[in-house]
């Protein structure tokens, strides 16, 4: 029995440290923003709308950029049993979130796994410890592995594509990319081209059997995401085209905000992969193993053509993460296993050092995160202390500001709660309308009391001390209830500072 014992844990530890890392940062911050929510969105109306498309909130709500639903179908059939079971349960859709949530969780650290598991056979059991250890220890990579954006549904399948490559199986990698860049982001085509311009340098494939192999996988792939999108945005679509167009073609991403070229390498990279960073790219973990130089390359050049687009956001290049994690990780092997020796020694404690202050870090950042979602606090809180009878529609309005930082369909419960996401609706309106509550970013709207406020994030504040980082809040979100209801006047509400 031991013996079975020790090995379960030999054979799916690691996954049980990382899944369980991954489902407390889900529990702790459940709730999603603007750019999760059209496929957080196509979640909850796959599972609860089904096949009829005219109740879809795309269809209201289409965003600036069309996104395709094979992410969300994908993630919604492995989610669908439980969320019947839940169902039977008579459970709030809430809980629906969560479980959306932890199957694509599931299948990003299944993708993970594969990858890790080609790491463990190319370079040992003590890199892939170490590999482990890092990924752990570092806060983006699995608090975003469970967040439906389309860097992360792309992540999956790129990790699958590092995995074929390590194996070998290179014809396979290239297919999944070409896979993730046609179906769900196009920028994937900037890892596609360096890392198949090296498969070509290095004889590992030729010219023509790539286009031969290769080929088929890109008609397929524009073949499903035309069919099931025009399908569900009932029009001809292939979205990552139109995405491309309105990003590259038009550069129109640069409307919400820009970085200098240098910013992946000075304020991303150093904020996702922390102590990994100084081993990965400063030096030791480029130069400790030749074989990770030709896996390293083709990333850093990813990242390098990235930078030129001059719109950029760490989860843009999330993907290259798992491959410096691995650089780093025989850099620190190298360090452990001859840290008996004076010199590797202090660097043996530099590591330890480095590996405290990422743990710090990642607490650090995880607390920022949990206080960014202020509008899904102040709906569950509503929820809560709002009710004012069973019998009476109360109808909640929900304004541009709160649908981007909190509040999606599954927060939204049954009768008698009813909710609008009307735009352009002036403040000065808001009284002839018959809402009983809103949820809005403006402190005070005429012909409605405020009732309570949310805090969100504002920034860190660093001090000598301990703690040495304070993060400082204000209210971000306010409930306000409406004057001509005299049972909202006259309750006991928390109140508004």
């Amino acid at each position: 029995m031991a013996s079975d014992s020790s090995k379960f844990w030999e054979r799916y530890g690691y996954d049980l440290l990382l899944g369980s890392i991954a489902a407390f940062y889900v529990l702790m911050v459940p709730y999603t923003k603007v750019e999760e929510s059209f496929n957080v969105q196509a979640m909850h109306d796959i599972l609860y709308h089904r096949h009829h498309l005219d109740n879809y909130d795309h269809l209201e709500f289409p965003g600036v950029v069309p996104r395709t639903f094979i992410g969300a179908l994908l993630v919604s059939l492995l989610a669908a049993p439980f969320v019947f079971i839940m169902s039977l349960m008579h459970l709030p859709k809430f809980y629906s979130l969560l479980i959306v949530r932890m199957a694509l969780g599931c299948i990003i650290l299944y993708t993970l796994r594969f990858f890790r598991c080609q790491i463990r056979d190319k370079f040992g059991h003590q890199v892939e410890a170490f590999f482990v250890i890092l990924t752990a220890i570092q806060f983006h990579l699995l608090f975003y592995s469970t967040r439906p954006l389309p860097n992360i549904l792309a992540l999956g399948v790129v990790n699958l594509a590092y995995g074929y490559w390590f194996k070998g199986n290179f014809y396979a990698a290239l297919n999944s990319l070409i896979f993730a860049t046609i179906v769900f982001r196009c920028d994937m085509i900037l890892l596609l081209c360096p890392l198949g311009l090296q498969l070509l340098l290095t004889k590992e494939i030729s010219l023509w059997d790539s286009l031969k192999r290769c080929i088929g996988m890109a008609f397929l792939s524009i073949g499903l995401t035309l069919l099931v999108d025009s399908i569900l945005w009932k029009r001809l679509l292939w979205p990552e085209f139109e995405v491309f167009w309105f990003n590259s073609v038009l550069n129109k991403s640069s409307e919400w905000g820009t970085h200098a070229f240098h910013w992946y390498f000075t304020s991303a990279l150093p904020r996702s992969l922390l102590a990994a960073y100084p081993l990965s790219v400063v030096g030791l973990g480029l130069f400790v193993d030749r074989r990770v130089r030709s896996f390293i390359f083709p990333v850093l050049s990813f990242i390098l053509l990235y930078s030129k687009l001059p719109h950029k956001e760490l989860r843009f290049i999330i993907s290259s993460i798992p491959i410096f994690n691995l650089s780093a990780s025989i850099a620190a092997i190298r360090i452990y296993n001859n840290k008996k020796k004076p010199f590797w020694n202090l660097l043996f404690l530099v590591l330890l050092g480095l590996l405290l202050i990422s743990i710090g870090c990642s607490i650090s950042t995880f607390m920022a995160s949990y206080w960014n979602y202020p509008s899904g606090h102040a709906l569950k809180e509503l929820h809560q202390i709002g009710i004012l009878n069973d019998t009476t529609e109360q109808w909640v309005h929900i304004d541009t500001f709160s649908a981007m930082n909190g509040i999606s369909r599954f927060c939204e419960t049954d009768f008698p709660w009813r909710y609008s996401k009307e735009e352009q609706i002036s403040l000065e309106e808001f009284h002839q309308r018959n809402f009983t509550y809103l949820i809005n970013e403006h402190p005070a709207v005429d012909g409605f009391k405020c009732l309570f406020t949310e805090d969100g994030f504002l920034r860190a504040r660093f001090k000598f001390g301990f703690p040495p980082i304070i993060l400082v809040k204000e209210p971000k979100v306010y409930v306000h209830g409406t004057l001509a209801n005299k049972m909202i006047v006259h309750k006991k509400w928390p109140g508004c500072s």
